[in-house]
């Protein structure tokens, strides 16, 4: 065995990094949006999962690994293989993609926060505007501290949040409903259920934000030599992690609701957990629900807000470059971000739209957009990416990220 075959502990703190960002909203809103359906697509959606996670990061990251720049992120990538004109343009489609999943985990930590004080704590007419600003200031409060130690304090939250997930799926076990397997939805629903959950589908396994950083952590750690090699291995065991903890929880949760109650959950603008805490009202849920949702939705907003911040601060930076001005001082630009970031947050948490519309009409699609199609488009047309063409994996990726960004055509024609 060669040296770096073994996965190692260096490679698990990627493993679980990678998992922390990608367990999110999604997770919470997949059960709602998938569960109206039936059980049967749930089980396609399934098979479709693993290939649809793991063929199209390891795409990005090899987008990211072939650079000839040493330390690039993906906006610099992008204007080495595309010229400055598409780079900017992907530079910007970058920024939007993770900064609508922004204000949507704003919005989402911000419902089930008051969910859990109305429902739980038994607090009456709360004050959304209060419960607004404690919560967005709180969550970019902690955006101050070093990128560095907040990385590890995600590593660190997603142990106990892999063993809440697993719990909560397992104490819902007692509460299945067999039945359910009975409701048969006919070919033309079963097809367009599962269309339509796609662009969910595709948030709740995506960890695009990460990846970036992850290939240039293979590049330095391993080499030219074994970074691909590592890129997959990691990728394929973070895959393989999501399937089972996801689509476990997401099967658990369907075969414990009515058809209806997904449709309730969709118009309190909630996560399954909350739903689930009403609607059982047993201590253990009603208290490990919301800190589940509160705990997913924390590390995944990390992990997608360094997203936004390079997709804004590579878009600023390419402008002055346009333009002809000095670079900006750097630490003046994220003051400014943060602050953006911030009122629009607040504002929006406060405005409360659906979150399940956001996912289907900007970040599913974008972000589908970014991590199924760009990597494809590079892989056909960027020499230095040639070596990776696979034709089955590669027809894969642009099926499902195409089928993806049609449905918001769909809905709009």
């Amino acid at each position: 065995m060669r040296k770096f075959d073994k996965f190692n502990k260096y490679d698990l703190r990627w493993t679980m990094s990678l998992f922390g960002t990608a367990v999110g909203a999604g997770i919470l809103f997949l059960p709602i949006k998938a569960g109206a359906g039936g059980i049967w697509p749930v089980f396609v959606m399934a098979i479709l999962a693993f290939p649809m996670a793991f063929l199209s990061h390891r795409a990005l990251a090899r987008f990211c690994n072939a650079s000839a720049k040493e330390q690039s992120d993906i906006t610099d990538v992008c204007e080495e293989y595309f010229g400055f004109k598409w780079g900017y343009v992907i530079t910007f489609l970058y920024f939007f993609a993770f900064f609508p999943a922004c204000i949507m985990y704003g919005v989402g930590i911000t419902n089930t926060v008051i969910s859990f004080m109305t429902y739980q704590l038994g607090f009456d007419e709360l004050n959304r505007f209060l419960v607004c600003f404690i919560v967005i200031t709180l969550m970019m409060f902690v955006m101050i501290f070093n990128e560095d130690l907040v990385i590890k304090v995600c590593e660190w939250l997603v142990y106990p949040l892999c063993t809440l997930l697993l719990i909560f799926s397992l104490y819902l076990v007692p509460h299945w409903k067999f039945d359910v397997f009975s409701y048969v939805p006919s070919i033309e629903s079963f097809g367009i259920t599962i269309w339509f959950a796609l662009p969910v589908l595709a948030f709740a396994f995506e960890h695009t934000p990460a990846i970036s950083t992850f290939a240039l952590s293979m590049q330095r750690h391993y080499g030219d030599k074994y970074k691909d090699y590592k890129c997959n291995q990691i990728l394929f065991y973070n895959a393989g992690l999501l399937l089972f903890f996801v689509m476990f929880f997401v099967i658990s949760c369907v075969l414990s609701l009515d058809r209806n109650d997904f449709l309730l959950a969709a118009e309190q603008n909630i996560p399954i957990v909350s739903y689930f805490a009403n609607k059982l009202n047993e201590p253990l849920i009603s208290y490990f629900g919301p800190i589940i949702a509160i705990l997913a939705i924390s590390t995944s907003f990390f992990g997608h807000y360094f997203g936004a911040k390079e997709g804004l601060n590579g878009l600023v930076h390419k402008t002055c470059v346009k333009f002809g001005k000095k670079e900006p001082n750097k630490k003046k630009i994220a003051k400014i971000t943060a602050i953006s970031f911030y009122i629009v947050m607040f504002v929006l948490s406060y405005l409360n739209p659906s979150i399940l519309g956001i996912i289907d009409t900007l970040a599913g699609p974008v972000i589908a957009a970014i991590l199924f199609l760009l990597p494809m488009i590079g892989i056909y047309n960027v020499l230095a990416l040639k070596k990776y063409r696979s034709k089955f994996a590669d027809l894969f990726v642009v099926l499902f990220g195409s089928a993806t960004i049609l449905t918001v055509l769909f809905k709009i024609f």
